[in-house]
């Protein structure tokens, strides 16, 4: 669960948090680890320099897109959710929208009313031709 670290990456590790009768509105952007006890209406995501930790607690609301590269969800997501690591749906996940994960794991009482979407670990690499003269 939250204190795995199959990825090598620090996964225990909160820097920062949105409290419990705390609302932010707009765009969030962290790195290390973010905790949600509260509701944030936007979108989160991860600084893509390094791996980022995303906690949303059972009393939590997102409403919004989440791009992080480690997510568990314990509370309600209105939107898609894409998690380029790894994405863990705890027992009172409410996920409404479409998921991509590369790994996942979903325990019982968990809801996703979207589409599941399989992430595979190969990044597309583009080729450049050379003309010839």
């Amino acid at each position: 669960m939250f204190g795995s670290s199959r990825s090598g990456t620090p996964q225990n590790r909160i820097d920062s948090l949105v409290g419990t009768g705390t609302r932010v509105d707009g765009h969030l952007t962290f790195s290390g680890g973010l905790r949600v006890d509260g509701e944030v209406h936007g979108s989160i995501s991860s600084d893509d320099a390094q791996p980022g930790t995303l906690v949303i607690s059972e009393q939590a609301r997102v409403e919004g897109k989440i791009s992080v590269s480690h997510a568990v969800i314990n509370g309600t997501v209105v939107g898609p959710i894409v998690a380029t690591d790894s994405l863990e749906l705890l027992p009172n996940a409410r996920v409404t929208g479409d998921v991509e994960y590369q790994r996942i794991e979903i325990q019982l009482g968990a809801v996703v009313e979207g589409r599941l979407v399989h992430q595979a670990g190969t990044r597309t690499q583009e080729l450049k031709l050379a003309a010839n003269g």
